[in-house]
């Protein structure tokens, strides 16, 4: 079947998500890089991301009642016209004041020092990040509900990754490398540049014409926030097949999270890579991301849905024993790219059954949920892997100590399979897209 069978309406979200990451890609670089003119204090450069991650954690619960009550269009639309005018704001407030920043680099050299209204521009920098991310939060959880209305349910996995495919080419490829150009002409530049991606995305957004409300038992008038977040938390943990796949989803970024708090020392001391051969390294996992996304509706045709969600876990195991045991650069960015490929794989399969089996009443608060905790898990897995290689540094080498997280890492996988091959494989699967199959006669003739 041709791409032209996704329709006119997938094409524009997909372009519209193509230019908008191609300015999260440069905000990647472009935002640390303008905390490193206010001050050179490492936490409080961090904090720019803390405060960008946070509303991930605060946020998505009421973000998907507000997704089950709006016109999930015009909620898209809107919250990239609302990341438009912030990062706009952003951009002006540098170009008014660039001529008075330090270069960063003078001051990792000592020869600057930081205005002494640094600490006003961190205030103020840390609350558009938190309002972006807050934008953010709503955006995304609102364009995963809004995927079934324009793409017929068994185009899904192809449609989902064509999609995340173009976000991790224009995230990890295009926008970084094009943000450090920008910056050498003018720090303002790529927050204008990502603004203005932010605009265009909206204006497309908008184009797409027709109704995109909630269907079904639709609720209406005054929020009642913990009962509506309620019916969705019930919803999921009822659930069969959703619930034991959240469950395993937490636990799979937890192990990644565990395993890439300390990578960047993992990467400098035991495989002795520069900042170059660092970068490389993550770019070696965006070449497997995009594979994956390339490849993941074939693969789970051939192999079946079950069986690839299986395959993620193995793996990840494998992948995590091998840099433990044969710690060499070759076999760690190999294994970059394979665990790079299994995650988008995973995802484009799980993202897929989600937005099939989830009433679309209820698709942004069950989605909200299991996104909240498989996200959740991320900054509590980061700290404990750090404590672990900081614990077994006591009474072992510090290469052993950096590699103790992949070697634990890699057992948990395994014991993740066990828990998950009786209760995600394929006969389950099936009979969970059967159910929705015969559901709305049952719903029509009670």
């Amino acid at each position: 079947m041709s791409p032209t069978a996704l329709g006119p309406d997938y094409w524009r979200l997909w372009v519209a998500s193509a230019i908008s990451n191609l300015g999260d890609g440069v905000a990647i670089i472009a935002y640390p890089w303008l905390a490193s003119t206010l001050t050179r204090n490492p936490i409080a450069i961090a904090g720019v991301m803390v405060a960008t991650r946070l509303p991930w954690l605060v946020f998505s619960l009421p973000a998907g009642v507000i997704t089950d009550r709006v016109d999930r269009r015009k909620l898209i639309a809107g919250m990239d016209a609302l990341r438009f005018l912030l990062t706009a704001g952003v951009a002006l407030v540098v170009l008014a004041g660039e001529s008075g920043l330090p270069d960063a680099t003078d001051l990792a050299d000592g020869i600057g020092t930081a205005p002494d209204d640094a600490g006003v521009g961190l205030a103020l920098l840390y609350l558009a990040a938190l309002l972006l991310g807050g934008a953010e939060v709503l955006r995304d959880n609102a364009a995963q509900t809004f995927m079934p209305a324009i793409v017929a349910s068994e185009q899904l996995e192809r449609a989902n990754g064509r999609l995340w495919g173009v976000e991790m080419v224009m995230n990890s490829f295009v926008g970084p490398p094009l943000a450090g150009l920008l910056i050498g002409v003018s720090l303002a530049l790529p927050f204008l540049v990502d603004a203005t991606t932010f605009a265009v995305s909206a204006g497309l957004v908008a184009l797409i014409a027709g109704e995109f409300r909630p269907k079904g038992d639709v609720k209406t008038g005054k929020v009642s926030w913990r009962t509506e977040i309620g019916e969705g938390v019930a919803w999921l943990w009822r659930h069969e097949l959703l619930r034991p796949m959240a469950i395993t989803l937490a636990a799979l970024n937890g192990l990644a999270s565990m395993m890439l708090a300390t990578e960047v020392l993992f990467a400098q001391e035991v495989l002795g890579l520069s900042p170059a051969g660092f970068g490389a390294l993550t770019i070696s996992g965006a070449v497997g991301g995009v594979i994956g996304s390339i490849t993941a509706a074939r693969v789970s045709v051939r192999i079946g849905p079950g069986a690839s969600l299986f395959f993620t876990i193995i793996a990840s195991a494998v992948a995590a024993g091998l840099m433990a045991g044969l710690p060499s650069v070759p076999v760690v960015f190999a294994m970059f790219v394979l665990i790079s490929y299994v995650a988008v794989l995973w995802n484009v399969i799980t993202v897929s059954l989600r937005q099939v089996l989830i009433p679309d009443h209820l698709l942004g608060r069950v989605n909200s949920v299991y996104r909240f905790f498989s996200w959740g898990v991320i900054p509590v897995a980061t700290l404990l892997g750090g404590i672990l290689v900081a614990l077994t540094a006591t009474v072992a080498s510090r290469e052993t100590a950096l590699r103790i997280p992949l070697a634990v890492s890699a057992v948990a996988h395994l014991l993740l399979y066990v828990y998950a091959r009786p209760r995600l494989n394929t006969k389950r699967i099936e009979a969970a897209r059967a159910a929705v199959d015969v559901a709305p006669a049952a719903v029509e003739h009670p």
